[in-house]
Parts: C-alpha cells; structure tokens; sequence
C-alpha cells in the first residue's frame, strides 16, 4: 500500500521517470509473490508425486492433495484481466526444480514411513520426469479429467 501513495506522489509532482521505475519495482513485487505461491504450492504437488512414484501407489488423499495443489497454481498464475500467464513454462519448470528438494525431504519422512533419507530417495525417483508430470498437470486445464487422478 505504502508503495501505491508514492507513487501517487510522484505523479502529483509530474515526476513521471520515478513513477516508472516505482511501477516497475511494484510489478517485479507481485510476480516474486506469486513466484512464492507457486513454489509453496510447487512443493506440495511434488510431495505428493514423488511418494505416488516411490511407492507405486496413490491414495484419495494424495490425488486430493495433487488436484488441490494444481488448482491453485493455476489459479495464482492466471492473469484475469489481460489473459494469459504470469509465469511463462520455462519460469514454471525453473520454480518446480527449485521446490524439489524441499519436497523430497518432506517426501522423505512421509514415504514407507521415514525409512529412507532424501538422498536415497533421490536415487528411485525420476526428477526430470517427475518435474515434466508436474508441469504437464499444471499447463492441463483442469476440466480435462485431472479428477480421475494425478499419477
């Protein structure tokens, strides 16, 4: 809110070049929070891959968790007026790669009851594989079956 009355400020005071760089540096705000959402939503989503890959199986509430997840990262990276996305593929691809690791820890103490660490983990899961189903779910309009199950 602070940044919006300085910004009003300086265009009151025809200060229109600081106004711009005040705009640019609101804009590079809300896209690092919407970054955050997604990645905190990231996370989630591959939780709940990364223990439907490893144990082979799916539950209700790991799909639940998975349709959840998507839903509102797709909801977070929607632009409602213009149309359109805030994160491009590529931007996406790089946040899901980034929440990896936090999701395979949590993944750790949660798959086959905490038996194994992160980095054993790690070696009976396919990550890049794992990321492009993630990406796939997620650029999927969710009217397109994703309710039938996410792995």
């Amino acid at each position: 809110m602070e940044e919006l009355l300085e910004l009003r400020d300086l265009l009151l005071a025809n200060r229109v070049g600081d106004a711009l760089l005040l705009v640019e540096e609101i804009t590079e705000m809300s896209k690092d929070d919407k970054i955050n959402k997604i990645f905190s939503f990231g996370v989630i989503l591959l939780l709940h891959l990364i223990k439907q890959a490893v144990e082979g199986r799916s539950t209700r509430s790991w799909e639940t968790s998975v349709f959840n997840a998507v839903t509102q990262i797709q909801r977070i990276n929607q632009r409602r007026k213009s149309g359109g996305t805030y994160l491009t593929s590529d931007e996406l691809k790089e946040t899901l790669e980034e929440a990896y690791a936090l999701a395979l820890r949590q993944a750790a103490l949660e798959a086959f009851e905490g038996r194994y660490e992160a980095d054993e983990l790690a070696k009976m899961v396919d990550k890049s594989g794992l990321i492009m189903q993630a990406l796939a779910l997620i650029t999927t309009p969710i009217n397109d079956g994703l309710e039938g199950g996410a792995g």
